[in-house]
């Protein structure tokens, strides 16, 4: 949740009117992690002072006060070397409002400044603290505590570097958090931080770098904080040690003498238009720029740290972070499809040599064949590829699958053995439920296989071995080609499991076959969307849509009933068919929307039973079923025929009306397709 993008120009002339455009450019690069709230801090036209402008509601309309308040003269003119932090919030701690958006300051004269994504825990202690030490507080937020904690330390330490400070403050606070701190008494400086949630940072330079690994610093001269400046909790050691400090400017490793550009971002989106070079923070990172010098600092040594951090090139394309000619970056994603399964498979499936090769879990098949289970963990659309490709996976594998939420996960204390395979599902890679889980596992000796859309995130770097899912950026809140690529993944690795069984053989090429013939059929289904839009116009008005399927189907109805619910804010709910009796048959009537799904596979019997019980209680279902079926069409009111293909990826090809169908209601409905109320897309808070 939240969005940090901080820019720093060092020897690179820039007018603070472009400093503002390049950050306002970030923020709405990273508006699907929050649009509750927007705000920037620069330096002020004299240096001595930093300006803050925050606004309620979308970055839009935060660039239309920026617009009217830094209009022309002295912003107008170059400066050398600047730091400007912005932010755009989901809010955890206190409504949306300008009193409680980033940045927040450390008193009236803006000394400090900080941006922050995350929760601190121990806020509570941190507030009583301070207020003791007369601070008053302008804002709900637990943000507010961290830019008074570093000014309050300031003040007792006037030695210290900007760097040691943060490091001094980040230790006295508890939870998850990314952090980008701007000082007006340590011009030209930025420091920021990260735990438990994501923080890149990226590097221009006019001429290639010596290095392209930044070296781990730690400090000689252990230093520690006085008793009465201890915030933890009570009942912990109140002898806290901090971060050594050193005297010596050596440990600044220079990236570049001459001119150089730095990006603080929770995202590379954020970055790839003016770099392509970063460096994924790890936990108990600090990265530090002093005199145009980039330092990174761990808090924490531990026996398995790397000496340095690697500068990542990324892959990444502009265009693929543009609307282009679509309405919406959902509607974008959606049609997309066609293309992002293909690049999941591309290099893996060889259809020639019916052959299918994992590069990220290779080594580890052996190992996997042994386990005693395998456990699919995720939250959301994530959970919901899990619940689809269960079947599969238990057929193919013939071990016991086990589908988990995340969410759920940790209050159960689940018991994990040495010898279970975990999945950890998440497209961000960031999933605050997800990761715990995965952590969890990882303590008690489980192999964590991790299925991730973005490379560098924290459940890729710290999963055993794992599959990059290759959909592309994803923009819109609510998943589409991830849902579809997380799938087309796990199917992938069922195929891997079975190749030397040799009484699958024959399910195996039928399987590889249709996975061929997939992108087009997934283009024939999008054909479909002038149907469903004049289906939406059916439903709008409605306040409810049940949503009904079995098999491998169910997933669908899961996935289907959500989109509606994160999109149109309208109830919908996926029902088992198989429970319609059990309670949802009284729900059915001649006014509530039913839409079922009802293919020819073994639950074909089934489901016809389901839907006659459906139609005998004067129900009006919609249908969507294979081309060409005549006798299921002939109980449907109305219906969408999607092409054939094996049962076991027909989800891939049901789930597709039903994105549309959810974005045309949100559309007619007045809803924000791409930033849903309430949500945000990488939801690294619990």
């Amino acid at each position: 949740m939240c969005g940090i993008f901080a820019y720093l120009n060092y020897l690179t002339p820039k007018s603070r009117q472009e400093v503002l455009d390049l950050l306002v450019t970030g923020l709405k690069r990273l508006e699907y992690r929050g649009y509750d709230s927007t705000g920037v801090a620069i330096d002020s036209p004299d240096n001595k002072n930093i300006v803050m402008v925050k606004r309620t509601g979308k970055v839009k309309v935060l660039e239309e006060a920026i617009q009217e308040h830094f209009s022309g003269g002295e912003y107008s003119k170059p400066v050398l070397t600047h730091v400007g932090i912005a932010h755009t919030r989901w809010a955890t701690h206190g409504v949306p409002c300008e009193r409680n958006s980033h940045p927040h300051r450390s008193d009236d004269g803006n000394g400090f400044v900080v941006v922050h994504n995350g929760i601190i825990t121990n806020y509570n202690d941190v507030k009583t603290f301070l207020a003791k030490r007369g601070y008053e507080f302008e804002s709900d937020t637990d943000t507010e505590v961290f830019a008074k904690l570093v000014h309050h330390l300031w003040k007792t330490h006037p030695t210290y570097s900007f760097r040691e400070l943060v490091e001094q403050a980040i230790l006295q606070v508890e939870g998850a958090f990314a952090i980008a701190v701007k000082s007006k008494y340590f011009p030209g400086e930025c420091v920021a931080s990260r735990r438990s949630s994501p923080l890149l940072v990226g590097i221009k330079t006019k001429t290639r770098l010596a290095t392209d690994h930044i070296p781990i610093l730690y400090g000689k001269d252990e230093k520690k904080l006085s008793p009465d400046q201890d915030i933890r909790p009570h009942g912990q050691s109140r002898e806290l040690p901090v971060l050594p400090r050193s005297e010596s400017t050596s440990e600044f490793m220079p990236l570049e003498e001459k001119e150089v550009e730095y990006f603080f971002a929770s995202d590379a989106s954020a970055v790839i238009e003016h770099t392509n070079r970063v460096i994924y923070l790890e936990d108990d990172d600090v990265a530090a720029v002093r005199d145009g010098t980039l330092s990174i600092h761990r808090l924490k040594k531990s026996l398995d740290d790397p000496h340095a951090r690697e500068i990542t090139t990324l892959k990444m394309e502009i265009q693929q972070i543009m609307k282009g000619n679509y309405d919406y970056f959902m509607q974008k994603e959606i049609f997309e499809q066609p293309d992002s399964v293909v690049n999941t498979m591309r290099g893996r499936v060889r259809f020639d040599g019916n052959a299918i090769v994992l590069g990220g879990i290779k080594d580890y098949i052996p190992e996997i064949k042994r386990c005693r289970r395998l456990m699919l963990i995720g939250c959301g659309t994530s959970y919901h590829s899990a619940v689809a490709t269960r079947q599969l996976l238990e057929e193919l594998t013939e071990l016991p699958v086990m589908v988990e939420l995340a969410s759920d996960f940790l209050d159960r204390n689940t018991p994990i053995f040495r010898d279970d395979v975990c999945f950890f599902i998440s497209q961000s890679g960031e999933t605050a439920d997800t990761l715990m889980a995965l952590r969890y596992c990882k303590q008690r000796g489980a192999l964590i296989v991790g299925i991730t859309n973005t490379v560098g995130s924290s459940i890729c770097r710290e999963s055993h071995c794992g599959v990059h899912i290759n959909a592309g950026p994803e923009i819109g809140v609510a998943s589409t080609k991830a849902y579809t690529s997380q799938f087309i993944s796990l199917v992938m690795f069922a195929l891997v499991m079975s190749e030397d069984r040799l009484s699958l053989q024959q399910r195996r090429l039928e399987i590889l076959q249709a996975l061929s013939n997939l992108a087009d059929q997934i283009r024939a289904v999008l054909q479909l969307d002038s149907k469903v839009q004049e289906l939406a116009k059916d439903l709008y008005q409605h306040k409810s849509l049940l949503i009904m399927g079995r098999g491998y189907n169910f997933a669908t109805c899961l996935e289907g009933a959500l989109k509606v619910k994160e999109l149109t804010y309208m109830h919908s709910e996926g029902i088992m068919a198989g429970e319609l009796k059990h309670g949802p048959l009284a729900l059915v009537d001649d006014s509530m929307p039913v839409l079922m799904i009802v293919l020819r596979d073994p639950v074909y019997v089934k489901c016809m039973n389901a839907l006659q019980q459906v139609t005998s209680r004067k129900g009006c279902p919609i249908i969507i079923c294979e081309e060409g079926d005549e006798e299921t069409k002939a109980f449907s009111s109305r219906h969408l025929e999607i092409p054939r293909t094996v049962d076991c990826l027909q989800g891939i090809l049901t789930v597709i009306p039903m994105q549309l169908l959810s974005y045309h209601i949100a559309v007619l409905r007045g809803c924000d397709v791409d930033c849903p109320r309430n949500l945000a897309k990488s939801v690294t808070v619990e």
